[in-house]
């Protein structure tokens, strides 16, 4: 696990490199699905954390809602604002459906809301070390999923796309090259080598550990550590895989070693999870 090329972000702790020993697990092939979560709400008649809030963060450039219910931005991140309305079934505010982006992933549903889908489904969240492992899709200690190159180059010439980012000038102009401007079908986009789906781009996904950037170095004195647990405690729970709107100006968290963390009542319009089994 790690960062072996020494780009990551020094306050995220992305190094160092350690080995790591895991069991045997199932990963599901792609983030949770609208219309999984719909199924589980149908079911239970949950209602997430956005729900009982009321708001959620929503991309400036992606709000389906009237004036009415823009109610603010996120101090420091301005393109990032308070939507009422904005939920699972509203992502991008009172005027967007899940039906209508059926098999895109689930968003707005914080780190408890994951937790209570896996509960109903008999599954979990995977820890940061399994979600790593399956990330990697055998490609040890490679930049992306399929290798070290972000993007391709096709026979005529032209670029060829790999995972759903952000093309152009953050935060004000999205190319759209990658043919998305927010989410993708969980789908898009060739498999890893296990057979994952989007593991670099398109939604952060939630792990079940706590974020401490010096956990790793603790790994690396113990050897080679079995099943990492994650810390007990920390700064929110670990996210990974990096979403849309990340970009190199920005957020280069794209990489398979990035890690970044959330609070575990936080949701967004860029933030879903998969689960695993034993």
């Amino acid at each position: 696990m790690g960062d072996p090329f020494g780009e990551g972000y020094p306050a995220d702790g992305e190094t160092p490199v350690h080995s790591v020993a895991m069991s045997a697990f199932r990963i599901d092939a792609t983030a949770v699905s609208n219309t999984q979560f719909a199924t589980f709400i149908d079911a239970t008649g949950y209602r997430t954390e956005s729900e009982v809030y009321g708001t959620s963060a929503v991309f400036h450039l992606a709000v389906q809602a009237g004036t009415q219910d823009i109610l603010g931005t996120a101090s420091g991140t301005p393109w990032w604002l308070n939507v009422r309305g904005a939920d699972w079934a509203h992502p991008a505010g009172r005027l967007s459906f899940w039906e209508d982006i059926p098999d895109h992933p689930v968003v707005q549903v914080s780190h408890t809301d994951a937790l209570a889908y896996c509960a109903w489904a008999g599954r979990a969240l995977p820890t940061e070390a399994q979600w790593e492992y399956s990330a990697r899709g055998g490609l040890a200690q490679a930049r992306y999923p399929w290798g070290n190159e972000l993007h391709g180059i096709a026979a005529d010439g032209t670029t060829v796309h790999h995972c759903n980012i952000w093309q152009g000038t953050f935060p004000t102009e999205n190319t759209g090259d990658d043919g998305h401007l927010t989410t993708a079908p969980v789908r898009t986009f060739g498999p890893n080598g296990h057979g994952l789906f989007q593991t670099s781009g398109n939604v952060w996904e939630w792990c079940s550990d706590w974020f401490l950037p010096k956990y790793y170095k603790s790994c690396q004195d113990l050897g080679t550590v079995a099943d990492p647990p994650g810390p007990t405690i920390g700064r929110g729970r670990v996210m990974r895989g990096g979403s849309y709107l990340c970009h190199e100006s920005y957020c280069n968290r794209y990489r398979l070693a990035a890690r970044s963390s959330n609070s575990p009542e936080s949701a967004s319009g860029n933030l879903g999870f998969r689960t695993v089994a034993p």
